[in-house]
């Protein structure tokens, strides 16, 4: 769909010059994504959500935040509003294949681990893929990922119909002794929270920029875990990643499988099919 002369209207108010041209974009989980060109040559996204979720405004809050908090390269927002998301442009294209690009996003993501809080969650919900993804204050971070992460996306997923009694059930009784699997950090740490190729920008040996946050202040395995799923990052990563932060031993034998459990979540309240495999293979693994 095009963007209306409203919408053009306001992306020129908000980048302060008018707008010389608009193309969509793929990708987006919510409304759609356009190229905007403007007169003084730069170029912003704008994302329009018609049905006012409440997306957009979470997603420009994150990457306020992530400006002023951290070094992250993220997009800045010029303007958030219910229906209308706009923020500069980032170069590159999309992941991060060159073993350069992959050790430079070690370093950037060690850097925002080091961005720490004294509580797990943070001042207010977030979205990850669209869904809510509550973020309430919790001093344990093993109570943290059972109620905000794991039991709220299975109730979101089970309340969908994607998730099945019975494997909810395994869910549930892997929760009650989630403390035996997984352990708490050495201070809460902020995670960017989605990231797989498509939220990657890089060019050549570099980074660009890392889109569609989740932030949360967490374990930073949890990340590390989401890394893995998709094959997002490998081996020159996770060597230089550990070289800044150390992994701890028992990560990729026992944790990993652990913190994989919420993103396939995710996926199968998105997606259902394929995913819901994942999920009871990884409830398996792990005695479930």
């Amino acid at each position: 769909m095009a963007l209306a002369t409203v919408d053009l209207d306001r992306i020129a108010q908000a980048a302060g010059t008018p707008v010389a041209a608009h193309a969509p974009l793929s990708g987006g989980c919510v409304g759609e994504v356009h190229r905007v060109d403007l007169d003084d040559g730069r170029s912003v996204v704008a994302k329009v959500d018609r049905d006012r979720t409440g997306t957009l405004p979470d997603e420009g809050w994150m990457l306020g935040l992530l400006a002023e908090r951290t070094e992250l390269p993220a997009p800045r927002t010029l303007l958030a509003e219910p229906d209308l998301l706009v923020m500069t442009m980032l170069r590159g294209t999309t992941g991060a294949g060159a073993p350069g690009a992959q050790r430079h996003a070690a370093d950037l993501l060690a850097a925002l681990h080091s961005v720490a809080a004294d509580r797990f969650g943070l001042e207010r919900p977030t979205r990850i893929g669209g869904l809510a993804q509550p973020n309430d204050w919790s001093d344990s971070w093993i109570d943290f990922y059972r109620d905000r992460r794991l039991l709220e996306m299975a109730r979101q997923a089970s309340e969908a119909g994607r998730l099945p009694a019975r494997t909810h059930d395994r869910l549930r009784r892997l929760a009650d002794r989630l403390g035996t699997i997984i352990d708490e950090p050495d201070a809460p740490a902020l995670v960017h929270g989605d990231i797989w190729s498509g939220n990657i920008l890089s060019e050549g040996d570099r980074i660009t920029g890392f889109i569609d946050p989740a932030l949360h202040f967490a374990h930073p395995e949890v990340e590390l875990a989401f890394i893995t799923l998709f094959g997002t990052l490998g081996a020159p990563f996770f060597e230089r990643y550990a070289e800044q932060r150390p992994i701890r031993p028992g990560f990729f034998e026992t944790r990993r499988t652990a913190y994989l459990l919420y993103p396939l979540l995710v996926h199968v309240r998105l997606f259902g099919g394929g995913y819901l495999g994942q999920l009871e293979s990884c409830l398996r693994d792990l005695g479930a």
